[in-house]
């Protein structure tokens, strides 16, 4: 049997607090890609799993997998206020 060799790529998700609690994560490369997690940790878990479904549907129908785009990396930074 042979093994077939899996191709690892990365894109961003956008995760964005939800006014009820949890985030609400988007795909800006995969437009309509949504999913939600009540934290974090769960919303990242659950953004792999949707992406990963959202990519099999595209092979399947034979359509183009994006490439990742450049994109800015947006974090936050901490600063002491006087």
């Amino acid at each position: 049997m042979q093994k077939r060799m899996q191709k690892i790529s990365s894109y961003y998700a956008v995760f964005d607090p939800a006014k009820e609690g949890g985030y609400n994560v988007s795909f800006p490369d995969f437009p309509g890609c949504v999913t939600f997690g009540r934290t974090f940790e769960q919303a990242k878990e659950k953004a792999k799993e949707v992406l990963e479904l959202w990519i099999e549907e595209l092979v399947s129908q034979r359509q183009e997998i994006p490439t990742r785009a450049s994109r800015p990396i947006v974090d936050e930074v901490q600063v002491a206020l006087p």
